[in-house]
């Protein structure tokens, strides 16, 4: 793997707090991206707004609005999160498709993949830009844009299930599943529309637990600890 988009869930950032953000999980991240940079990967990071924000419940807000909120709390996330992979001694910039003031930079193909090529960590915050898209989408969009040779997902669950694995004990884990069976079994790993480009451009997605050690190092590293999602 030469070049990845990894997706991290604003949740597991929280840890156990739930909400905002838990310095220690982020600062393990941060060491264990870093160990990819330093074999020579180059990264992309798009990380959720779910610690701070979920709009789509709330019945008394706008649509657009609330998800316009959304997309300001995944900044905030990139912002924190770039500036803990500072600490740790990488290099980082922070992208949005929409001008913030000096806090971060405008998103260009041009200006993120020439980032990467230096070992600089892009942060790819602010979703699409627009409403009535996810995070999801965002990260099948980039990883499109920047010819990822695949998207990590790191999550609360250790891969792709039949079903529930919370709900149900005895659900099935897969090694390996395709696009087409995620929509023919509507197993929601990503929303529909990210799985559809995604299958539709051919990038392969891996799942795999954010909470197992050194996950994140060894699934960008090939030492597959998940399930990988392929274009076939």
């Amino acid at each position: 793997m030469k070049r990845v988009l990894l997706k991290l869930s604003g949740e597991a950032l929280a840890g156990d707090k739930k909400t905002g953000f838990d310095e220690a999980t982020c600062i393990e991240v941060a060491n264990q991206v870093k160990k990819l940079v330093d074999d020579g990967v180059q990264v992309a990071i798009v990380i959720g707004g779910g610690n701070f924000w979920r709009g789509r419940s709330s019945e008394t807000i706008d649509r657009t609005k609330a998800d316009q909120i959304g997309m300001l709390a995944t900044v905030m996330n990139c912002i924190y999160v770039s500036e803990i992979f500072r600490y740790v001694g990488m290099k980082t910039k922070v992208l949005t498709p929409f001008m913030i003031g000096s806090m971060t930079e405008l998103f260009s193909k041009d200006i993120a993949v020439e980032s990467m090529k230096q070992g600089t960590v892009v942060f790819l915050a602010g979703g699409t830009g627009h409403p009535y898209f996810s995070t999801d989408t965002a990260t099948a969009l980039r990883a499109i844009e920047l010819e990822c040779d695949i998207i990590l997902m790191a999550r609360a669950i250790d891969g792709v299930y039949d079903s529930d694995p919370k709900v149900n004990p005895n659900a099935k884990k897969y090694d390996t599943v395709s696009y087409q069976e995620l929509l023919d079994k509507k197993l929601a790993i990503l929303d529909l529309t990210a799985t559809v480009m995604c299958m539709q451009n051919k990038i392969p997605l891996l799942v795999f637990s954010l909470n197992e050690e050194n996950s994140i190092t060894n699934n960008g590293n090939g030492k597959i600890t998940g399930t990988v999602v392929t274009v076939d």
